[in-house]
């Protein structure tokens, strides 16, 4: 009973993996021209630092 059991699932197997990998037929009507994929990025550096005014101003003298 057991070699049954066996038997039957590697039948199955065998008969799923056949099935799967012989199928190579292209379905009719499909568009045969590919889409772009390509993928453009921006690769500009930026300056992201800000100048400030450092200059220091004396308050006490009197202009």
């Amino acid at each position: 009973m057991k070699n049954l059991f066996k038997f039957g699932f590697l039948a199955l197997a065998l008969s799923l993996t056949v099935v799967a990998c012989s199928s190579e037929k292209k379905a009719e009507g499909t568009d045969t021209v590919g889409a772009d994929t390509t993928v453009t990025t921006d690769t500009t550096v930026t300056d992201t630092v800000v100048k400030t005014d450092t200059t220091v101003v004396d308050s006490t003298v009197k202009h």
